[in-house]
């Protein structure tokens, strides 16, 4: 009890109601026997939750806190405790006061003692705040210092509730049982009923305990697989058993969330003001597709990664629609001073960027995961394990994949379902950054610094954003088909390995059939692919309209977006947003994309080029040969397609894929960019003079930086050898050709430089078989890597493919 003398409580308390103002709620105290002594139990030990029990006691004529308490032999100088008493960061110790009440009652059951919870709450739950600072202060699970506890006082000091609740019977609690309890176990189970009155009370006004850090740590180290690996670690580095569990004790609480209902709702007021000034709206598709996911299944959230706003985003859109925001995996690189915190404390976990030699660490994060998964918290992470640099889906990382798959099959109670997210944005705030990165600069670590100087960015003007949620994928199901045995099978193994990229290579494919058409991607397909970025306006018009024409007839899955903007109002909007100016001329307007936005512009492009891959595919053939027979145009989209499958996440299998070049076929020649010969089956462009030839023409130039990559690579491969290259050598040598090339001969460094698509490539072909590795990593192939060499030989320009050929021989010499 706080030592204060009788004249600072009446001082004390006229001070704290100068300013506080309460709601009371007593009703359920006021069948209080008189014979018997009232002791109020508060559950937070603050001055001035003691101050306003003394107050709110005498004004609703209850038995008065601040008066002594006689029970037997006992004396103690109020009539009140603390359940909760922490000295210093110390485990909670049990009130000296409720010690000796019931070391009284035990020893004489004819004593007893009404004990009267107090439910004391400084201002309203963080749903009810409409201000940050309110918000982040409003009541919580976690035990408040001194310093929040005053900062809570001043503002939410006229909002203070206070419910007295029915006593409980001292003598009912340590001898109502059926076996008598000694005076150590009746202590513990006075504490636990009390600890649970206050709970279910506190639970009632702010919702339930979501806290890892007070109610998930000590679960995670005490299981089984943990306990074996701290064993592992004694072993390993020769500690003791405390520095093992110490370790592994470090390692959960640098992994584990801190969610905090303040800081969400907090986090939910501010990013409602940031997307106010950042975006011209957001913009929400399908969000149906989840709320019809039963109760009671588990959610894992996969979205795609462009932006660090996508987590943000995402959150706040789940948590504005009445559903559980999720616990985010983000990288340690985020863990910064303030932000890191923050972020913690809005359901982020973190996770180490690799766990190569640390096997305690390893085991911590997956049973950490499996944890959050076999208690039904919603988990969202992305599967591509960084931003894309290129705005192309990227080749997905097996790692907490397979832990997910890993925790499912062993324990499979609660169904789970992978939610894909396609997250499209009209301007990306780390734009620049990309370009920078793809140009070769080294990538900046995130720090707090960099996160100050992007404030400034709030500013601008960065259009709509779109969030479309995909088709689900129910995890049992999907297991089904692919080893219906998978409930005997053990939990590790290759068949785990090859269902973890099975399953990712699916995500990414429905992640991709998600995709958002908007104005700066059709302003992107339609100038890139002019030769100094500028159009006339008609031809540009003409452009969008067969981008959407195409859409609308043969649209690549029943989930994408497309845009509902005519071709005229598609430009007004880049024009907007800074991306394209006009410029007047007599003989008709020019569209030229901005200088600033030129090494931009292709992210953007990226994002939806696989929508329109199989008619560029097309036009590419067409538009390099003149002619071509259908079956023999058919044949190359076939042999090209298995090329650049993986590398776009294309969703059709070959048969799929042949109905989608005749309903492309049928498509072009409406539109007047192809001629159909019949009977005899040839397809021809139109004539050279034509407004359409140039049309084909640009529509198949946008594949050719990813079909010149591919050609780099194959080339590359056939003049070097079977057995001559490893893996890493190959991304690696290809990344620095095309480098050259940007310089020779104008491929953009921005469109091909990225290692990462090369990687993407080459572990295409190693899928495919067309290449494997030996045992000594070195890459063999035979001649059936030749045939798609050959196919993508028809799509490329012959000065494009002599530049290849030169750089590749010169680079074997």
């Amino acid at each position: 009890m706080f030592d204060i003398s009788g004249w600072f409580v009446p001082l004390a308390r006229r001070v704290l109601y100068a300013w506080v103002r309460t709601t009371v709620f007593a009703e359920s105290a006021a069948g209080l026997d008189p014979a018997r002594p009232v002791c109020y139990v508060l559950q937070d030990r603050h001055l001035s939750n003691l101050l306003v029990l003394f107050e709110e006691s005498r004004r609703a004529g209850l038995p008065p806190g601040e008066a002594p308490l006689a029970l037997g032999g006992l004396r103690t100088k109020r009539s009140v405790f603390f359940l909760n008493r922490r000295h210093g960061g110390a485990a909670p110790e049990a009130s000296p006061a409720l010690v000796g009440q019931v070391r009284a009652v035990v020893a004489d059951p004819t004593l007893d003692v009404q004990l009267v919870p107090v439910v004391i709450l400084w201002g309203r739950s963080p749903a009810k705040q409409e201000s940050i600072l309110k918000a982040l202060l409003a009541e919580t699970w976690r035990s408040s210092g001194m310093l929040r506890q005053f900062f809570a006082i001043l503002l939410h000091g006229r909002q203070t509730l206070v419910r007295f609740n029915p006593p409980l019977s001292l003598r009912e609690l340590v001898h109502g049982g059926a076996v008598p309890l000694g005076e150590a176990a009746a202590l513990r189970k006075v504490s636990r009923v009390l600890r649970v009155h206050f709970r279910r009370q506190r639970e009632m006004a702010i919702g339930p305990d979501l806290s890892h850090r007070n109610t998930q740590v000590e679960v995670l180290l005490a299981s089984e697989p943990v306990r074996a690996a701290i064993a592992g670690e004694v072993a390993r580095l020769g500690i003791s058993d405390g520095e093992a569990y110490g370790r592994a004790q470090k390692f959960a609480l640098e992994i584990a969330s801190d969610y905090s209902y303040g800081t969400v709702r907090a986090m939910e007021l501010f990013l409602s003001w940031l997307w106010e000034h950042l975006y011209d709206g957001i913009e929400m598709h399908n969000f149906d597709v989840v709320t019809r996911i039963a109760p009671g299944q588990g959610i894992v959230y996969v979205p795609c990664h462009r932006s660090h706003i996508d987590y943000l985003l995402l959150s706040y859109l789940i948590y504005r629609n009445g559903l559980t925001p999720p616990h985010i995996a983000a990288g340690d690189n985020l863990d910064m001073p303030l932000v890191g915190s923050l972020l913690r404390r809005g359901g982020a976990f973190f996770l180490r960027r690799s766990f190569k030699g640390e096997p305690l660490y390893a085991t911590v994060f997956d049973e950490y995961l499996n944890l959050m998964l076999a208690r039904g918290f919603p988990v969202e992470y992305f599967i591509e394990g960084g931003r894309s640099r290129t705005g192309r889906t990227l080749t997905p990382k097996a790692g907490i994949l397979g832990m997910t798959i890993r925790s499912f099959v062993r324990s499979h109670s609660r169904p789970l379902v992978f939610v894909p997210v396609y997250i499209g944005y009209e301007r990306v705030i780390e734009g620049q950054t990309y370009v920078s990165e793809l140009a070769g600069r080294p990538k900046q670590r995130e720090s707090l610094w960099q996160l100050v100087k992007s404030i400034r960015s709030i500013r601008r003007v960065f259009g709509k954003v779109h969030v479309n949620f995909g088709e689900p994928l129910p995890l049992a199901g999907f297991l089904d088909s692919y080893r219906p045995d998978w409930r005997a099978s053990p939990a590790d193994g290759e068949w785990l390995r090859a269902t973890t990229r099975a399953a990712a290579g699916e995500l990414a494919t429905r992640i991709n059939a998600a995709a958002v058409i908007n104005p700066v991607s059709l302003v992107a397909l339609g100038l890139l692919a002019t030769p100094e970025y500028t159009a006339d306006e008609y031809g540009l018009r003409r452009m969008i309209a067969h981008y959407q024409a195409l859409d609308a007839a043969a649209p690549y899955s029943p989930q994408r977006i497309a845009c509902a903007l005519d071709p005229v109002q598609v430009i007004a909007h880049a024009a907007r947003l800074g991306i394209v100016e006009e410029i007047p001329h007599p003989f008709g307007n020019l569209v030229r994309v901005v200088d600033a936005q030129v090494e931009v512009l292709p992210y953007f492009r990226n994002n939806v080029l696989h929508l329109f891959a199989v008619p560029a595919l097309i036009a590419c053939l067409l538009g390099n040969n003149r002619s071509l027979e259908t079956q023999r145009l058919s044949d190359a989209v076939v042999g090209i397609y298995r090329l650049m499958r993986s590398e776009l996440f294309l969703r059709w299998s070959e048969e799929e894929l042949l109905d989608e070049v005749r309903r492309t076929i049928v498509i072009f020649a409406e539109r007047g960019l192809l001629i159909r010969a019949e009977p005899s089956g040839w397809l021809r462009t139109p004539e050279t003079n034509s407004l359409e030839y140039p049309e084909l023409l640009q529509i198949g130039e946008t594949l050719r930086p990813m079909l010149g990559r591919h050609f780099l690579v194959l080339a590359l491969l056939q003049q070097r050898g079977s057995g001559a290259l490893t893996r890493r050598v190959l991304e690696e040598d290809c990344q620095l050709l095309t480098q050259r090339l940007a310089l020779l001969h104008g491929f953009s460094a921005a469109e091909i430089a990225d290692k990462s698509v090369f990687a993407s490539f080459v572990a295409n072909l190693l899928d495919s078989e067309l290449l494997r590795e030996d045992d000594e990593g070195l890459l063999r192939f035979d001649e059936h890597l030749l045939g798609p060499l050959a196919y993508a030989e028809l799509v490329l320009p012959a000065d494009a493919r002599q530049a290849i050929r030169r750089i590749a021989v010169h680079q074997s010499q």
